[in-house]
């Protein structure tokens, strides 16, 4: 018999395609939805920013293996997936590029202001009425990273085709030649024009950047956020946009998605995505292929791939 999954969170049709033919495949719409099949689901595929709630991890006594298709793990209980002696794996490396091309692509929009004249353009008023005020000069910036991970690099690599000196703080100097470590995040703040957030969410980083960070940035800054919507204080982000304390802010993700504050969607300050840096057909596929061999590995009890737990 194919051993039971459950798949929380939906995936490329090509890589459903490989579950189904792999196992059976109960697509999560309720933890009621699990009440007879609960004991014999051996493994869960779900996303990074979805996870595996405490509820549904519960529900599942014979649950063995947690494959995220994404590089976070602060939306599963890794705590409770050691007792439990649960593996959880994730795809890191996978989309490192696209998340990196993702945070430039925010700072050109945000800087140039290319959603306004898109629409002015769109919308059949060029001639017509005043254009879009005038952006700011991307080359040259002074670039702050937090978190220099393999996506805080990709980041800074990318910088430097913008000859945008470097700077980063991180929970130590990584000694990285050409970027500066800075250890404290307000100093980083002060002293950088853009700051792109790029690191781990979870507990330890909830809030991370707040007001007294974005007061550092100040009214010709930039924040641009590619992580975890929970690294930066939303609330103060949403008055300093509209107290003009800060310049502006591109974000990819946010603290409670997919609800938006208004003020953030409204906001002429704001370039908004909906938490895809990785949506690309290429980069989707090369996960969701990383997620279903580490579920075969377990399942042959041979060695994870990408084994975080």
């Amino acid at each position: 018999m194919k051993p039971e999954i459950l798949l929380i969170e939906p995936m490329m049709p090509e890589i459903e395609k490989q579950l189904d033919a792999a196992y059976t495949v109960h697509r999560f719409t309720s933890v009621e939805q699990l009440k007879d099949c609960a004991g014999r689901i051996r493994g869960i595929a779900t996303g990074g920013a979805t996870g595996v709630s405490p509820a549904v991890m519960k529900s599942l006594p014979a649950l063995e293996i947690i494959a995220i298709n994404g590089i976070g793990t602060d939306a599963v209980d890794l705590n409770e997936a050691r007792r439990r002696n649960i593996h959880v794996t994730t795809t890191p490396g996978v989309l490192t590029d696209d998340v990196a091309d993702m945070a430039i692509g925010l700072i050109l929009s945000l800087l140039r202001g290319l959603p306004a004249g898109d629409r002015y353009v769109r919308e059949g008023t060029w001639g017509h009425a005043p254009a879009p005020g005038l952006g700011r000069k991307v080359t040259g910036k002074k670039l702050g990273i937090v978190g220099m991970g393999h996506v805080g690099r990709a980041i800074a690599s990318r910088a430097r085709a913008f000859a945008m000196p470097v700077s980063y703080t991180d929970l130590r100097n990584l000694e990285l030649e050409g970027y500066a470590f800075v250890p404290d995040l307000k100093t980083l703040a002060q002293n950088s024009e853009i700051l792109v957030i790029a690191a781990s969410g979870g507990a330890g980083s909830r809030h991370l950047v707040n007001r007294e960070v974005l007061d550092g940035l100040g009214p010709d800054g930039f924040l641009i956020n590619v992580a975890r919507g929970s690294v930066v204080d939303e609330q103060a982000l949403v008055q300093a946009l509209s107290d003009g304390t800060l310049g502006g802010a591109g974000l990819d993700v946010f603290e409670h998605e997919p609800d938006v504050p208004p003020a953030l969607r409204n906001s002429p300050r704001t370039v908004l995505q909906p938490h895809r840096a990785s949506a690309t057909v290429e980069t989707r596929l090369a996960m969701g292929n990383l997620v279903v061999r580490n579920l075969a590995a377990h399942f042959a009890t041979q060695p994870l791939l990408t084994a975080v737990v």
